[in-house]
């Protein structure tokens, strides 16, 4: 049987060359259709082939009956509706390697753009001018790079900055003292790459913990004279706030190839003669353009022969028996992983989940892999999902067992995770109430009965007179209403834990003015 493929945006020849050859695969190119057109196209089509162009709407998938699975050649499926693919059983596949390369390559040729003022000296030439002294530069030498995010593409500037015989400091919360010590880099804190390095690069995802993280306060502990890139994503960098830092002279330089609105055409940033850009190239050569079409290429011709992928991005398909039995423990799953990322500290090395009672003698997997999605979302953002979680466990170096035993504890089921990290571990337990749906039922010794969604503050203290009272009188003073309490100790007077449910989120100075208490050893905000 004949596996149709429309490509509805231009991709590279030798990306598409692999379907070409393929046995019973039919390319249509429809690069020229309009939405009316390509819907027509897609009537009797098996699988989409996008970059970023076309946008597979809900009405464009709803319109397409056979199709099967959607491909972006590229990393980010934002123009893809992930939801209307996933109720439809549809695979959406991706390319996430493809660019890796070439992202390295640019960040580094801004690097260095940036530290001899290669664009500003070419600029002067095509003026007319002949203007040495203006444009000395910084050799790159015995400086030290920090690199914040040091994922596929960090690690890859990594290798290059030492290639210049760089020192490089790296922050990056899944990185191990083992896997520094290969890459031969210093780990650090973000706060200690800020205050060491000369040269900063960012090669984190976009997330709110991010958003804005390179600020004011940012600036002010970095050295005088540093120079920064951003070749990641627009937004990470608080542009407000980079401006003042170079008009000050905090800053001697930076080179953006992203800013958090594109085009970034007629940008203050770019009235400044500090400032190299370029529009969004990180990706933008041959051989990413052609790597990426490969990426996907082999995907759909994988799933056209064995009906399995490679890079999926959303949902996998369950069978309806066992969806029956585990549904309703996936949003346990996932909160229970989600709760556990913001009581750990340091890089995730272990997750031993064991499933008790009913559970053990079902298939988890599919849960474990939602527990790994909220797990890693924290850090990663909202692309992980049940399908990558666990390849992006994988790739980070976690090693998940997965237990089943038939003593419950008092509980019909019983789901437990432990994170295991290089700085210490964590226990998590929950289970499903009766019509009142997830709990968590134990966090480390201490039992608890929580609902794990909204606000929570979690107050590791001395169990000792007066402890409740203090943390209610400062959250009082600083207008945050507390909705529900729960104390867990394991022993009178030893160590206990207060779990609180607010109204609001916490902000980190009202955390830090808990902290400041007497007997008061740990404060968690937790955000559901």
């Amino acid at each position: 049987m004949t596996f149709k493929v429309v490509i509805s945006d231009p991709l590279s020849e030798e990306g598409i060359q692999p379907l070409r050859e393929a046995d019973n695969i039919e390319i249509d190119i429809a690069t020229d259709c309009d939405e009316a057109q390509l819907i027509e196209r897609l009537q009797d089509a098996d699988a989409l082939l996008v970059r970023s162009q076309t946008q597979v709407t809900r009405e464009l998938i709803d319109k397409a009956p056979q199709l099967k699975v959607i491909g972006r050649a590229g990393v980010g499926v934002d123009n893809i509706d992930l939801d209307a693919a996933t109720e439809r059983g549809i695979i959406v596949v991706n390319a996430p390697d493809g660019n890796t390369n070439s992202a390295a390559e640019h960040t580094v040729a801004m690097l260095m753009s940036l530290a001899r003022n290669i664009p500003q000296a070419f600029q002067s030439l095509q003026d007319g001018k002949w203007d040495r002294k203006t444009y000395i530069g910084v050799e790159l030498k015995h400086k030290t790079l920090g690199i914040i995010g040091l994922g596929r593409i960090g690690a890859e500037v990594a290798h290059r900055a030492k290639g210049q015989r760089m020192n490089v400091i790296a922050y990056d919360p899944f990185l191990t003292a083992e896997t520094a010590q290969k890459l031969g880099v210093e780990q650090g804190t973000v706060d200690e790459v800020l205050a060491k390095a000369d040269f900063i690069t960012i090669h984190t995802p976009l997330l709110d913990s991010t958003r804005n993280m390179i600020n004011a306060d940012a600036f002010a502990k970095m050295k005088d004279g540093v120079r920064i890139i951003n070749c990641a994503r627009g937004g990470i960098i608080d542009e407000d706030a980079l401006y003042d830092a170079i008009v000050e002279g905090k800053v001697a330089g930076a080179a953006l190839d992203v800013l958090s609105v594109e085009p970034f055409v007629g940008h203050k940033l770019l009235d400044l003669p500090q400032v190299i850009a370029t529009p969004h190239l990180g990706a933008s050569t041959v051989e990413a353009q052609e790597s990426v079409a490969i990426d996907v290429s082999m995907d759909v011709i994988k799933f056209a022969t064995d009906g399995t992928v490679r890079n999926p991005v959303n949902m996998p398909s369950i069978s309806k028996r066992l969806l029956d039995k585990i549904e309703p423990f996936f949003v346990l799953t996932e909160k229970l992983g989600a709760f556990a990322s913001h009581l750990v500290d340091g890089a995730y090395q272990e997750v031993n989940v064991t499933y008790a009672g009913e559970l053990a003698e079902v298939d988890v997997r599919p849960l474990t892999r939602n527990l790994m999605k909220g797990l890693l979302t924290l850090n990663l953002g909202n692309h992980v999902n049940d399908v990558n979680s666990r390849y992006l466990s994988n790739r980070i170096g976690i090693k998940i067992d997965e237990l089943k035993t038939t003593a419950t504890k008092g509980f019909t089921n019983l789901i437990t995770v432990e994170v295991v990290t290089e700085k210490g571990s964590v226990k998590v337990a929950g289970t499903l109430l009766n019509g009142l749906g997830p709990r968590i039922v134990k966090v480390d010794d201490y039992p608890v009965d929580v609902v794990p969604e909204g606000h929570l503050l979690l107050i590791n203290h001395k169990d000792q007179p007066g402890a409740i009272g203090r943390v209610g009188m400062h959250l009082a003073a600083e207008n945050v209403n507390i909705a529900t309490m729960q104390v867990g100790r394991s022993e009178q007077g030893g160590k206990a834990i207060m779990i609180l449910t607010v109204d609001y989120e916490v902000k980190p100075e009202e955390v830090e003015g808990l902290e400041q208490f007497d007997n008061v050893f740990e404060v968690k905000a937790i955000n559901f």
